[in-house]
């Protein structure tokens, strides 16, 4: 009579530990190798993202496209500019990116895409600030997101 062995197992994908975090994330985690470098695949895409956040910063932001889009939302829209001089400054000085040109004592929420700051998180920082601005009486850089401080964060 034959010895009965339970079949053989085979072994999680390599990156089933990871799948969970990856979930949660758009960065690049634990990818597969092809000896010491990236597996073509991965490779491929990682060069595709680069070049796409490059187009992404040098592209022109195009706002009476923007105006337009927004109109059936039928509120009003406030344009405002960068402490950043040009697109060049801004390269080199991406701080200046996310101050305010002129009335430069404000905050900045930035970042706001699906790949960044989320939307409803972005609504929430901005009603967390505007319900401080109110309670405290100030506004502009005086006033700091402290949710994190608040929570034990």
């Amino acid at each position: 009579m034959p010895e009965h062995r339970p079949p053989a197992r085979t072994p999680p994908p390599q990156d089933e530990p990871w799948a969970e975090l990856r979930a949660l994330t758009a960065a690049r985690i634990a990818l597969p190798r092809a000896g010491a470098s990236l597996a073509t695949a991965p490779q491929l895409d990682l060069r595709l993202a680069h070049a796409r956040a490059r187009d992404a910063v040098h592209a022109q932001l195009d706002e009476a496209r923007l105006v337009e889009e927004l109109a059936p939302l039928a509120l009003p829209v406030l344009a405002v500019a960068s402490a950043a001089a040009d697109r060049t400054h801004y390269l080199m000085r991406p701080d200046l990116g996310r101050r305010l040109a002129g009335d430069a004592e404000r905050n900045c929420i930035s970042n706001i895409r699906p790949e960044g700051l989320a939307y409803a998180d972005a609504t929430i920082t901005l009603v967390h600030l505007l319900r401080a601005m109110r309670a405290r009486q100030i506004s502009g850089v005086q006033l700091k997101d402290d949710r994190l401080l608040l929570d034990g964060g």
